[in-house]
């Protein structure tokens, strides 16, 4: 199968790389320029086509069987402005997949968060995929956004989505500054961690398992023209960021402290993600 990826430097595209490739798929990857390097070390380089979305041709689509967008704009906080992350969400994604479409493209699996449901995750508990979209910051209200502009877009052109909601994914590779990066190099180095009191709940689910998810929607088989299917991804274990944490520091014998509540939470931050 000849896969087309978006956002194949980054996190999750990295790994998605490998375990593709390890199927023996043949993928077209894009990326900004050449100096952009994927996160972890790759098994196989793929084709590389350096543009962004708003560059890409239809002519790029050609001899591919499914396009799977992960490339996302100010994904980790603090975020970039609304108007921006609804232009880089939604926008540029949509002129995309029209391209895709006109090249003969029907089978799409997108990448969603689970922090489109924002306010919703507290309320309910176990979130189901119909559950409503309340996010609470530009980010996830882009992705919600993004969300509902696909649901109509599919109908449009005739192609089917699956798209998967992303829990709280984690692992080597992550961007400095994350809480597992944040918190594997101060217990390697002995050092204390100031972190919020970690009264959030999280479905925290690694990378690898991620990628898995996404190459494994790919090989089925294509939704039916109109159909967009949501499901979720994570781990199906909840638990507080501050167990989260612990079980951290106990994996690698951390001297340190973790200095809980050391630090304010984040303005507008919902406290539980638990999937259905």
């Amino acid at each position: 199968m000849k896969i087309f990826l978006t956002g194949g430097t980054g996190f999750i595209g990295s790994y998605l790389l490998n375990e593709a490739h390890r199927r023996s798929h043949e993928v077209v990857a894009l990326r900004r320029t050449a100096q952009s390097r994927p996160r972890i070390s790759l098994e196989k380089e793929p084709q590389w086509l350096e543009k962004d979305l708003a560059g890409v041709d239809e002519s790029d689509f050609l001899g591919c069987e499914v396009l799977i967008h992960l490339a996302a704009h100010s994904a980790y906080y603090p975020y970039d402005t609304l108007e921006n992350c609804l232009r880089k969400n939604v926008i540029d994604p949509i002129e995309m997949f029209r391209k895709a479409a006109a090249a003969g493209l029907t089978h799409f699996v997108s990448a969603g968060t689970c922090f489109e449901y924002g306010a919703a995750g507290e309320r309910l508990g176990k979130i189901p995929v119909d559950a409503p979209l309340e996010p609470t910051t530009s980010y996830p209200a882009s992705k919600a956004a993004a969300t509902v502009a696909f649901q109509s877009l599919v109908r449009e052109l005739g192609v089917g989505m699956k798209m998967l909601r992303i829990f709280q994914v984690y692992g080597p590779g992550e961007a400095e500054g994350r809480l597992w990066p944040s918190l594997r190099a101060a217990a390697l180095s002995g050092e204390d961690l100031e972190m919020t009191a970690g009264d959030q709940v999280r479905d925290f689910v690694h990378v690898s398992d991620v990628a898995k998810a996404f190459v494994d929607a790919a090989e089925e088989q294509a939704l039916g023209a109109g159909q967009l299917e949501i499901r979720h991804v994570g781990s199906g274990k909840a638990q507080t960021v501050a167990d989260f944490a612990r079980s951290i520091w106990r994996e690698t014998e951390a001297k340190g402290e973790l200095k809980l509540g050391a630090l304010p939470p984040r303005p507008n931050e919902a406290k539980s993600f638990i999937p259905a």
